[in-house]
């Protein structure tokens, strides 16, 4: 049997067209969707009398089989077929004769391949909008149990204010949180059925979109056909949306690197998650949050490459869009098993409250709070309270040990308008505890915080 377009040509197609033009090594992961879109089409041309009831039993017998072949590794994939629609279109015609052959009526690859492509993308969005959860929940988790646990928070990488490790971990489930909100926007944005566009103008067939549309799960059918067959900003955003939450994913990586390192110790990583080195016995490396960090370069790689090819298509349908699918294949997985792996990781990890709170002594982290100290309790503007607090910093240098250390006496004799009760402002606790506004680090602000997530956590695994 010849290729189902060559009615045309008068010469055979090189095998080297063939290795070159070909995508079914990659595309045939698009089988269930296209088995799916092609029998929503077949209900869709029975229903409107194009097909006999008849023909409609064969295709749905034809299809069942073909599916059951793919799925138990009998189906023979030959690249001359060139994509998995071909292939499945003549597989279906061996087993049922003329009838597969009607299938394509009323439809084009151009069309076909946007529904089997949007149905995939739109269903690793749910699938990863639930990693999403689990690991938001995971992260939720780590946080309540350690809203009293201090922790140095940091800007340019030094020690500046004290904060809980709860709240810190916070930080993350919000970043975490928005990304959801992203692919959640994307899958409403993007759930439109392209089936029926046929090549780029619509069919004179008296098809009926709305239904299609319905049987797939689709709001709606796409609104111009020039537009769908050539629109591919639905893998756009799920690139984007990817490459973002990775970025994300990498931050919280590159913390847990440095955590768990001898020269902060904040964290233990669990074996179960953690490698060794084969030259020195004594190491544990965290490999884990290091690929996460280093597979996020190649969630950038596949949207830039998508954008470029995109960035100069005329309409309608160009053979460069065959360039979608692999880097979008690449990122849909790289997300899934980070986001898998990475809950694992977090919910494994040992915090270590004494080395915590043991760093929060260095770095002078409550002298903002005694110049709000001087500030609120002496009347002395932030100026020369920040020049006071600067020389109480400079006498703990030289003392060798933490602002928080000092007596009241080595206070006062720097300003006499500092009083006794000094000493509880300069706890760290007590700092930390201080900063009580609404998205603030205090205990019970923290806890607000996890409250807010986790219901609405429960409010996205209830819809």
């Amino acid at each position: 049997m010849g290729k189902m377009w060559s009615g045309r040509f008068s010469e055979s197609a090189s095998s080297l067209l063939d290795r070159f033009n070909a995508s079914l090594n990659f595309d045939k992961k698009l089988y269930e969707y296209d088995i799916k879109g092609s029998l929503a089409h077949a209900k869709m041309l029975h229903t409107q009398g194009i097909l006999n009831d008849q023909e409609y039993q064969d295709i749905v017998r034809g299809m069942e089989q073909v599916l059951r072949e793919i799925e138990s590794g009998d189906f023979v994939f030959d690249i001359s077929d060139e994509d998995i629609h071909m292939a499945i279109e003549k597989r279906l015609t061996e087993i049922i004769g003329d009838a597969g052959k009607k299938l394509h009526t009323a439809r084009s690859r151009n069309d076909q391949v946007a529904l089997d492509f949007r149905l995939y993308v739109q269903a690793h969005n749910e699938i990863i909008r639930r990693l999403l959860l689990e690991l938001i929940g995971t992260i939720v988790d780590v946080a309540e149990k350690n809203r009293e646990t201090m922790l140095p928070g940091m800007t340019h990488l030094q020690h500046a204010q004290p904060i809980n490790f709860g709240y810190h971990m916070m930080a993350y489930a919000s970043m975490l949180k928005r990304d959801y909100e992203r692919f959640e926007s994307s899958f409403r944005r993007n759930n439109l059925s392209p089936i029926g566009c046929a090549a780029l103008a619509g069919t004179p067939h008296p098809i009926d979109r709305k239904m299609t549309a319905k049987e797939l799960g689709f709001d709606a059918p796409t609104l111009n056909c020039l537009d769908t067959v050539s629109d591919r900003d639905f893998a756009l955003e799920m690139l984007f949306n990817i490459a973002t939450m990775m970025m994300h994913i990498s931050r919280l990586s590159e913390e847990l690197i440095l955590w768990s390192s001898s020269e902060f110790g904040f964290v233990t990583l669990s074996d179960a998650y953690s490698t060794g080195s084969s030259i020195m016995p004594q190491k544990k490396n965290p490999d884990v949050p290091e690929l996460l960090r280093g597979k996020t370069g190649r969630t950038y790689g596949n949207l830039v490459a998508l954008l470029t090819v995109m960035k100069g298509l005329p309409l309608a349908y160009n053979k460069d869009m065959q360039e979608d699918k692999e880097g979008t294949f690449d990122s849909v997985e790289t997300a899934e098993i980070s986001l898998t792996i990475l809950k694992e990781v977090i919910a494994t990890m040992t915090i270590n409250r004494e080395k915590m709170e043991e760093a929060c002594k260095i770095g002078h982290l409550s002298a903002t709070d005694l110049a709000d100290y001087l500030v609120e309790k002496c009347g002395i503007p932030f100026r020369e309270a920040h020049f006071i607090t600067g020389r109480a910093v400079a006498l703990a240098e030289q003392k060798g040990v933490d602002l928080s250390e000092l007596g009241y006496e080595d206070l006062h004799q720097i300003d006499e308008r500092i009083g006794p009760d000094v000493t509880e402002y300069l706890s760290i606790r007590h700092s930390m505890n201080a900063r009580r506004s609404e998205g603030g680090t205090s205990t019970e602000t923290t806890k607000a915080q996890i409250e807010t997530m986790q219901q609405w956590l429960k409010k996205q695994k209830e819809e």
